[in-house]
């Protein structure tokens, strides 16, 4: 097995059996299917899509710990983590976050995706411009889910109240946007070099 072939496989085995876990006596099984399809579709386009596009490390790795962050979330519903109860109890906060750790990651994760096909599939190249269109990107892409899950909740009412996940706060919506926002220019800010490094040592030296 070559050395760049290794990482991608020893993701996938941990992903399918993070899938399998979560999927054993979830909190709700149509909870389960709405917050797991995500990660479950991803998962599938990158298997099929990777002998024409093998992403980088970095990027497959961020991937990974987005979808077990769904998962996670599949399994209790995201108002109900454990975790995060002991946590809201401890500290007597007024509700279950990990809601908001979930938003922050799709701000974090998908600009560090957009940030590679961008430079590898486009003329675009690095600097503010680069930055402002992944930032706007991953903002419009958390606006979309707020859709989806506003669309599915009016359409199964109650069923999917799990999903929509609000916990009560009217503002839950733009809070929710907001840390996207906030998760992807954190990103940026963070990781565009270390991300630049991993892009060239997955193409084999050769410069982006």
């Amino acid at each position: 097995m070559a050395d760049k072939e290794r990482l991608p496989l020893l993701l996938v085995a941990a992903f399918l059996l993070a899938l399998a876990i979560s999927y054993i006596n979830p909190h709700d099984r149509f909870t389960w299917w709405l917050e797991a399809l995500p990660a479950i579709v991803a998962a599938a386009l990158l298997a099929q899509t990777y002998r024409r596009f093998r992403f980088s490390d970095l990027a497959y790795m961020l991937i990974f710990i987005h979808a077990l962050i769904l998962l996670v979330g599949a399994h209790y519903t995201y108002a109900q983590v454990p975790a995060f109860n002991w946590l809201r109890d401890a500290l007597d906060l007024s509700r279950n976050h990990y809601d908001r750790v979930g938003h922050f990651a799709q701000g974090f994760v998908p600009a560090i995706v957009a940030r590679e096909l961008l430079l590898r599939t486009s003329a675009m190249r690095r600097g503010k411009w680069l930055f402002a269109v992944v930032v706007l990107s991953c903002t419009g892409i958390s606006a979309i889910y707020e859709l989806i899950e506003w669309v599915t909740s009016a359409a199964t009412g109650e069923a999917a109240d799990a999903f929509l996940g609000s916990q009560g706060d009217v503002w839950d919506t733009q809070k929710d946007m907001a840390l996207a926002l906030v998760g992807a220019i954190a990103a940026l800010l963070l990781l565009a070099r270390k991300h630049d490094k991993s892009m060239v040592a997955s193409a084999g030296g050769a410069a982006l």
